[in-house]
């Protein structure tokens, strides 16, 4: 849709200076044109905003005077530009009511408002709350409940007895409340433990396409209020994911984990089960979490990527740091026997 620059300024709360132009979509700074919105957040990119063709930028006004188009002043511009985007680009809402081709169980309470789309699956004792919206092939178990203005985008399956709160956004592929990982062990085989606990997630949370979040074993596994999680991402049984915590994409937790909120979890992480992590604790990507964190801060473990030259030396030395240890303990072992105080380099 298009928009003055005026009254999106207006309706963002943000100071418009320069030419009142039209605006229809966003763009980057460097493929921008004329009709575009665009956004400088990142210093990074600061060397596109002085040749963009954007009709209008998102920016700090201490980089205003760079910028060759209308500026919209903003503190956090990337904050601008999401809600500016929101209105460039509006979503078409699925139309009320339910598909010829769903199936819904007559004791499912389905609000008058909400969308049930193609080949959905409602199972008994569903409620479905004010203007939810379900995609193509969405499985719903009996039992569960989805609150208000939560949409599934399409495939979604919400195992029985799921508890979905308001303005959740469940996209393609999520599984919720599957049947948590949990055995037995009798002699050589494994017997499944069965999982009667639940799954509640609270409001505003998001789901990324092909993540799952397992039901409790005997407790509900709880994603707190405005948690965001990424695409293939694990959450096992009973663990609690406190409000505001962002996950990133290939990101797994073990069972009965107790996040903090306000963390940030980077890609490919992997986290150990029964762990506590503090508030506002922040891993960086494919860091291994084997250990509970009770302090805020920011915590990294592996080997970044080098070259393949320089990881075969070190390979090449780590494969000798047994016998080095152990030629050590020799001379540390020599020296006190020869009354030494304290190590010192052998003599030649």
């Amino acid at each position: 849709m298009a928009i003055a620059a005026s009254e999106l300024a207006a309706d963002l709360g943000l100071s418009l200076q320069g030419d009142d132009v039209t605006l229809s979509r966003v763009a980057p700074l460097d493929t921008a044109d004329p009709g575009s919105l665009s956004y400088l957040a990142d210093k990074r990119y600061r060397a596109h905003l002085g040749e963009t063709r954007a009709g209008a930028v998102i920016i700090r006004s201490a980089d205003a005077d760079a910028a060759p188009c209308a500026v919209l002043l903003a503190d956090n511009p990337e904050l601008a530009f999401a809600h500016a985007a929101a209105r460039l680009h509006p979503r078409r809402r699925q139309a009320s009511g339910v598909h010829p081709s769903a199936v819904v169980d007559p004791s499912a309470d389905i609000h008058p408002t909400a969308a049930i789309g193609p080949l959905c699956v409602i199972d008994a004792d569903v409620h479905i709350a004010a203007d939810v919206e379900l995609g193509p092939h969405c499985s719903i178990g009996a039992g569960s409940c989805i609150g208000a203005a939560s949409r599934l985008v399409a495939r979604v399956t919400v195992c029985p007895g799921a508890r979905i709160g308001a303005r959740n956004l469940l996209h393609p592929g999520a599984v919720i409340g599957r049947e948590g990982f949990g055995f037995a062990k009798d002699g050589e085989r494994w017997v499944r433990i069965p999982q009667v606990g639940g799954v509640r997630l609270g409001e505003d949370v998001e789901i990324g396409a092909n993540s799952t979040v397992d039901r409790g074993a005997m407790e509900d596994t709880v994603i707190a209020d405005g948690v965001k999680i990424d695409n293939l991402v694990q959450i096992g049984h009973n663990v609690v994911i406190g409000e505001h915590t962002a996950m990133a994409a290939c990101s797994g937790i073990s069972g009965s984990t107790q996040i903090g909120a306000r963390c940030t979890v980077a890609g490919a992480v992997g986290m150990a089960g029964h762990l506590h992590i503090a508030d506002d604790v922040h891993f960086t990507g494919m860091a291994m979490v084997t250990r509970s964190q009770a302090a805020a801060g920011v915590y990294s473990s592996g080997i970044p990527a080098m070259p393949n030259a320089e990881w075969r030396r070190i390979i090449a030395r780590l494969r000798r740091l047994d016998l080095l240890h152990a030629r050590v303990q020799q001379l540390e072992q020599a020296l006190t026997a020869a009354g030494q105080n304290g190590p010192a380099p052998p003599s030649e």
